[in-house]
């Protein structure tokens, strides 16, 4: 174990309001959130990094703290953030507590949108304070993750005597924290990943069809219009719907049908699934007649 890694001591009570902080998992949002604790004060003293890039990175954002192991880590902290893959947590909760390193009275920090606290039962069993604070963030690896934190939100779950702690450590990092139930996590996650993960396949796959269609430059054309396609959407919610669809315009959309089969089979698939969507809820919200919504489901019908 690096010299400079040394076990933390007392008990949350008696230790100072600043805290020693551990990364397990020194990528793209571990490294971030670890820099943003120490601009609050808090002090960083270890981490964990396997490939040669989190050690670089590792090295570059979290300055003065050690590398170890996962169990060193946990060793010298008082607030570990568990900053690994969805996948790897539970593995990570259960392997840290057969190590036997002492974890009782330690806060235990993960970042993952889709676990709420449950994932971290094995810690949590040993007398660990569990905490998940998701950041609603992509993070790249480069200089300008930390300043991203300004402002966005975290998806805040924690035990009832342990929310006050979350939510100021989220303050702290510049975040502002929302709470989500440990049961509308699963929820929660998909309604995020649907709307940023899909978002960028639906710009990808407008661009080539674009760049198919003769379009040299097709982000320069859809900037404009979809920056003001998600402000309407974020203002307006459904009355920000135009197009088409909207319209009831059913042979527009079958000549669109018709093309992307020539064109993008699997692009067709994802054009008629969403089409479909916002049929049902143009129509929900009057904006479309029910007759102009049967010509419209008759063109989109498999």
């Amino acid at each position: 174990m690096d010299s400079s890694v040394t076990p933390a001591s007392g008990t949350p009570e008696d230790r100072p309001a600043r805290l020693s902080v551990g990364v397990v998992g020194a990528g793209r949002v571990g490294t971030a959130l670890g820099a943003a604790l120490a601009r609050a004060g808090h002090r960083l003293v270890a981490a964990s990094a396997v490939s040669e890039e989190s050690r670089r990175r590792a090295g570059e954002r979290l300055p003065g703290a050690a590398i170890g192991t996962p169990q060193e880590v946990v060793a010298a902290a008082d607030l570990i953030l568990l900053t690994v893959p969805d996948d790897a947590l539970p593995e990570l909760a259960a392997g840290l507590v057969a190590t036997d390193v002492a974890v009782a009275g330690k806060l235990f920090a993960h970042t993952s949108g889709r676990y709420g606290t449950a994932v971290l039962d094995p810690v949590t069993r040993a007398g660990a304070l569990p905490l998940a604070l998701h950041p609603v963030m992509t993070f790249t690896g480069r200089e300008d993750d930390v300043s991203r934190l300004s402002g966005i939100s975290f998806g805040v779950t924690a035990p009832d005597p342990l929310r006050p702690v979350a939510e100021a450590l989220v303050l702290e990092m510049g975040g502002e924290p929302a709470w989500i139930t440990e049961e509308a996590r699963p929820l929660y996650h998909a309604a995020l990943a649907g709307g940023a993960n899909h978002l960028v396949t639906l710009v990808v796959e407008s661009m080539d069809l674009l760049r198919e269609a003769g379009v040299a430059e097709p982000g320069r054309m859809l900037g404009p219009l979809l920056g003001a396609a998600l402000d309407n959407a974020l203002r307006l919610g459904i009355g920000g719907l135009t197009g088409p669809v909207a319209r009831g315009d059913s042979g527009t959309v079958a000549d669109h049908v018709a093309e992307l089969g020539r064109v993008s089979p699997a692009g067709l698939r994802a054009y008629v699934a969403l089409a479909r969507l916002t049929a049902d809820r143009a129509l929900d919200a009057g904006m479309l007649k029910p007759e102009d919504a049967e010509r419209l489901l008759e063109v989109l019908a498999d």
